[in-house]
C-alpha cells in the first residue's frame, strides 16, 4: 500500500509541473505576442499609424502656436475686468485674440501675476491634445480599412530645442485579412517655445527688478508733456489735456520699440540684459490707456501767471509756473521671435504721481483700502433720484476726514427705486458721494453714526453749445471761460473748446479775454542788500551785517495780454439747460501798453460783470 501511495503521489507532482508549463508557455505567448507580431506588421497597417503620427505632430504645432501667442496660455484664466481707474482688465486684446497680463492690477487695485510655469504650459498642451485629437480616417475607410481609435491620454515635455509627445490611445486597424492593435504614439516636434519661453521670463523678471519701462515712459513724459517748467507771460499758458494724452501716447508707441536687450553700453535704448534672440517691445495707441493729470479741469490745464496781480509790480515782469502730476497707465507687449516662431507676453507700466511705480514683492496685494473703511458698523439705506424723481442707478461712496471708502452701487428693485443697503463706517457729517453717468457727482452730507437712511437727488448734466460775445459780437479771440459751483467745476479753452457741461446750480462765472498784443518790459539791473547774520559766534548772538548781490532780470516782450472779461454769478435751472446752447458775454476793456496798465486792467476785470443768455 506504501508503495502505491508514493506511485500516485509522483503521478500527480507531474501534473502540476506540466500545469505551470503549460499556463507558463501561455503567458508568455501573450506577453510576448505584441513584440513578435509587431515586428511583422504589414506596410498596409503601418501607413495608418504614421497618418496618426503625423496628425499628432500637426495639432501639437497648433498647440504650440497658440502657447506662443498667448503669453503660454491655451486655456484663459478667469476673467477680471478693468475700471476707468485701471482700464486694463487682466487680458490684452491683441488683433482680435485676449492675451493674459502677466503683471497687472485689476479694477479695485489688487495686483496680480499670472506668468505661468513651464510645467504649467506643459500641462495645457496634455489638456489640448486630449480633447482635440480627432483624426481625419475617412480616406482609409473609403478604401475598405477598419479603424477604432480609443481614448487619448498625452504626455508632453517641453525641452530648449523640441517638444517631445508621448500619446497614449488604442488603435485598432484591420485591412486585408490583417488586423493590428497600435497602444502608444511617440514623437518629436522641434520647436524654440522652450527656449523662448526662458528669455521671457528673464526679461519679465528684470522688469519687476528694474521698472525699466517705468523708467521709459517717465522720460517720454518729461519730454513730450508738460510737467515742471515756467513760462515767461503775463497771460495764461493753456494745454488741451486732449492733445497731450495724443502726444503721449504716439511718442510712446514710437518710442518703445527701439528698445533692445545687448547689453551695449553708451546706447539709450540698450538694456544691460542680454537676451540670445530677437526682442520686440510694442505698444499701440489704441489699447486701453488711463492718463489722468492732477490739476487739469474740463480738458484744460493752465498756468496762472504770477506779477500781473495788483501789488506785484514791483516785480516788473510776468511768469507762469506749472507743475502737473500724471498717473499713467497702459499695456506693453513683449515679444521673443524668430523668423519661424514667437513668444509673446503682455504686462501693465504704471506711472504714479509722476515716478516709475516701485517694484512689488510677487506674492504681496496691494492694500489700498483706508483704515476707516475697514469697520463698516451701522446699516445705511440709499435711494437716488433724479430730479423728476425718478430712480437712477449710482456708485455710491463715504468720506470722512479725508479718508474715502467705496461702499457699492443702487440697483433697480422690484418696487422701481434705485437703492443700496450696506454697512458704513461710523463718523459725525460725512459725506456720502453719487456718481452716476450723465449726471454731476453729488456730495450729500450725512452722519452715519445710527442706522438710517438717505434720499440723493442727482443733477442731470447737460451738453451745452458755447458762444462767447464782447461787446455784443461773437469773437474768436482766445479766452478761458471758468463756471465753478459746488458740485461742478467745468473750465473752457476759447474757441479751440466750444462746448460745455453743466448741471442745475449756482455758478461762479469768470472769462478773461486776450488778445494779440506787444509790451515790452524792459530788464531790471540793479543792487539789492539785506541785513544777514554775521559768520560764527556773532551771528550766534544776533550780530548781523549788510550783503549786498546784483540781481539781473531779462526784458520781456508779452505779446498776449488781456483785452476784456468780467466776473459774475448766476443759477442755472434745468429748462434754461435744456435749450442746448448758452451765450457768455462780456465787455472789452482797453488794451494795455506797460506793465502797470496790465494790472489796472486786472483790476478792472474784479468790477466788470457777465451775462448769461440761453437759446
Amino acid at each position: 500500500m506504501l508503495v502505491l501511495e508514493r506511485k500516485k503521489r509522483g503521478q500527480a507532482t507531474v501534473f502540476v509541473i506540466l500545469a505551470i508549463i503549460i499556463v507558463a508557455s501561455v503567458l508568455g505567448y501573450f506577453v510576448l505576442r505584441e513584440r513578435v507580431v509587431k515586428k511583422e506588421v504589414s506596410a498596409n497597417l503601418k501607413q495608418v499609424e504614421e497618418y496618426f503620427l503625423n496628425c499628432i505632430e500637426d495639432e501639437t504645432k497648433i498647440g504650440i502656436e497658440i502657447l506662443g501667442s498667448r503669453g503660454g496660455y491655451i486655456y484663459l484664466p478667469e476673467f477680471v475686468p478693468g475700471s476707468e481707474y485701471m482700464p486694463t482688465s487682466n487680458q490684452l486684446n491683441f488683433l482680435g485674440s485676449p492675451i493674459p497680463f502677466w503683471y497687472y492690477v485689476s479694477g479695485n487695485n489688487i495686483v496680480g501675476e499670472q506668468a505661468p510655469s513651464k510645467k504649467d504650459m506643459e500641462k495645457q498642451l496634455e489638456k489640448y491634445l486630449d480633447e482635440n485629437l480627432d483624426c481625419d480616417f475617412s480616406d482609409f475607410r473609403a478604401r475598405g480599412y477598419e479603424i477604432d481609435l480609443g481614448s487619448i491620454k498625452s504626455k508632453v515635455v517641453i525641452f530648449d530645442g523640441k517638444i517631445s509627445v508621448d500619446v497614449k490611445a488604442d488603435l485598432d486597424v484591420s485591412f486585408g485579412g490583417e488586423s493590428y492593435r497600435f497602444t502608444e504614439h511617440k514623437g518629436e516636434i522641434g520647436s524654440k517655445l522652450g527656449k523662448f519661453y526662458d528669455e521671457a521670463i528673464k526679461i519679465y523678471n528684470y522688469e519687476k527688478k528694474e521698472s525699466f519701462l517705468e523708467n521709459y515712459a517717465v522720460d517720454v513724459l518729461r519730454l513730450y508733456a508738460p510737467v515742471d517748467g515756467v513760462e515767461l507771460s503775463c497771460s495764461p499758458k493753456v494745454w488741451l489735456k486732449q492733445e497731450v494724452d495724443n502726444t503721449l501716447k504716439e511718442a510712446l508707441e514710437a518710442n518703445l520699440q527701439f528698445i533692445r536687450f545687448d547689453g551695449k553700453e553708451g546706447n539709450y535704448f540698450s538694456q544691460d540684459l542680454i537676451v540670445g534672440n530677437d526682442v520686440r517691445v510694442l505698444y499701440d495707441r489704441k489699447w486701453p490707456t488711463r492718463i489722468e493729470v492732477w490739476d487739469s479741469n474740463n480738458g484744460v490745464m493752465m498756468a496762472e501767471p504770477i506779477g500781473n496781480q495788483p501789488g506785484l509790480g514791483i516785480l516788473g515782469f510776468c511768469y507762469a509756473p506749472y507743475h502737473f502730476v500724471y498717473d499713467i497707465v497702459f499695456p506693453v507687449l513683449i515679444q521673443v521671435y524668430d523668423e519661424k516662431e514667437r513668444f509673446q507676453f503682455p504686462i501693465v507700466v504704471i506711472i504714479d504721481k509722476n515716478k516709475a511705480r516701485e517694484a512689488l514683492p510677487v506674492t504681496n496685494i496691494l492694500d489700498s483700502e483706508p483704515e476707516l473703511c475697514k469697520y463698516p458698523i451701522n446699516e445705511i439705506t440709499v435711494y437716488t433720484y433724479n430730479t423728476n424723481l425718478e430712480p437712477v442707478e449710482a456708485d455710491i461712496s463715504f468720506e470722512c476726514l479725508g479718508q474715502r471708502c467705496d461702499i457699492g452701487k443702487t440697483k433697480l428693485n422690484e418696487k422701481e427705486d434705485a437703492t443700496l443697503k450696506a454697512r458704513f463706517p461710523q463718523c459725525l457729517n460725512g459725506f456720502i458721494f453719487a456718481e452716476a453717468e450723465g449726471y454731476a457727482i453729488k456730495r450729500y452730507q450725512f452722519s452715519t453714526n445710527q442706522v438710517g437712511e438717505a434720499n440723493i437727488i442727482l443733477d442731470k448734466l447737460y451738453d451745452l453749445d458755447l458762444e462767447l460775445r464782447v461787446n455784443g459780437k461773437k469773437t474768436s479771440d482766445r479766452a478761458i471761460i471758468s463756471f465753478v459751483s459746488q458740485e461742478n467745476i467745468q473750465t473752457v479753452a476759447w474757441p479751440e473748446q466750444k462746448q460745455v457741461r453743466l448741471s442745475e446750480g449756482l455758478y461762479n462765472i469768470t472769462v478773461f479775454v486776450y488778445k494779440n498784443a506787444s509790451i515790452t518790459i524792459p530788464g531790471i539791473n540793479k543792487e539789492i542788500c539785506n541785513e544777514v547774520p554775521r559768520p560764527g559766534l556773532l551771528g550766534i548772538f544776533g550780530m548781523t551785517e549788510e550783503k549786498c548781490f546784483d540781481v539781473n532780470i531779462p526784458g520781456q516782450t508779452l505779446t498776449n495780454v488781456v483785452s476784456g472779461g468780467g466776473k459774475g454769478s448766476d443759477y442755472f435751472i434745468e429748462s434754461q439747460l435744456e435749450k442746448g446752447k448758452i451765450i457768455v458775454s462780456v465787455s472789452s476793456l482797453p488794451l494795455p501798453k506797460s506793465l502797470e496798465e496790465l494790472q489796472d486792467t486786472y483790476n478792472l476785470l474784479e468790477v466788470k460783470s457777465v451775462y448769461i443768455e440761453f437759446e
